[in-house]
């Protein structure tokens, strides 16, 4: 069995991620009668389903890293958290290109319904929508990535070329949001809001495989996994808090689709010359 985890890392991590995620988040909720979750399960027990979530990558992590390449693979998959002396354009790509692709859709938005103006252009208190923003973007950014972009994307970009790297990371990646986004698409009531539920899947399937292929590239040309935190940290951030638009789940919906075709248009941009450029980072110093 041992030899069999050996061979398929890859395949055991990802099983090992979507059982603790979606078997922890299924425990916290009392079985399949808490999905969706009402007012008051969703206010009690969020930061327990959230932690659940992010602790599933990381666990399944270090545990296939022990598993595969014991005491010395740990120590260079921590080792690669110091990995912060890229160049100031990288630090900008990684950290901008998300929050100001959302604020350019959601400006748009607004020649249609000013409901789209961004959260926190209306705001009195900014620093109670931009703190929560930070710490929950640092927190996911974080846990996730020991998982998606330390441990199964040098394995995968290995074998495969670049498109399919990200769209395997960012379909899964997609696909793991799928157990939290069922049990948050609910009424207050704790009934099932359709509408809602679709607008959660059109960001979660939309938006996520292409800005994995944005992320792939950022670490293609760095190798940084802090790198690939903060940008993970900095789409939470502005997706979910800082300009998160107070609409209705119906124009959330148009929302995620467009902010979809908008990130689309960014990964082609980059898919068209990732076949021009190689990788400047060689994926086997992480294995």
């Amino acid at each position: 069995m041992r030899d069999l985890i050996r061979t398929n890392g890859v395949l055991s991590f990802y099983v090992l991620a979507f059982a603790v995620s979606w078997g922890g988040v299924a425990l916290i909720a009392g079985g399949p009668q808490g999905f969706p979750a009402d007012a008051g399960q969703m206010q009690r027990l969020l930061p327990a389903v959230v932690l659940t979530m992010v602790a599933g990558p990381s666990l399944a992590a270090i545990v296939m890293t022990i598993q595969i390449s014991g005491a010395a693979g740990l120590r260079a998959l921590l080792s690669r958290l110091l990995a912060w002396r890229v160049g100031a354009v990288w630090y900008a790509a990684a950290l901008f290109i998300a929050p100001l692709t959302v604020l350019a859709v959601l400006l748009a938005l607004t020649l249609v319904s000013p409901h789209f103006l961004p959260a926190i252009f209306g705001a009195e208190d900014k620093a109670a929508i931009l703190l929560p923003g930070l710490a929950a973007g640092l927190i996911a950014g974080l846990f996730e990535e020991i998982g998606w972009t330390g441990f199964a994307v040098p394995r995968l970009r290995s074998q495969l070329g670049f498109v399919a790297t990200g769209l395997v990371v960012g379909g899964l990646w997609g696909l793991w949001h799928l157990v939290v986004a069922l049990w948050g698409s609910g009424t207050p009531s704790g009934q099932l809001a359709p509408v809602m539920l679709l607008s959660q899947i059109a960001f979660y399937a939309g938006v996520l495989p292409p800005y994995r292929l944005l992320m792939l590239w950022v670490h293609d040309r760095t190798g940084s996994l802090p790198l690939a935190m903060l940008m993970h940290g900095s789409l939470t951030a502005a997706t979910t808090f800082v300009f998160a638009p107070p609409v209705s789940e119906g124009e959330r919906l148009a929302y995620h689709i467009v902010l979809s075709v908008a990130f689309w248009m960014l990964a082609a941009m980059v898919m068209a010359r990732s076949g021009r450029v190689g990788s400047r980072w060689r994926h086997d110093q992480a294995m």
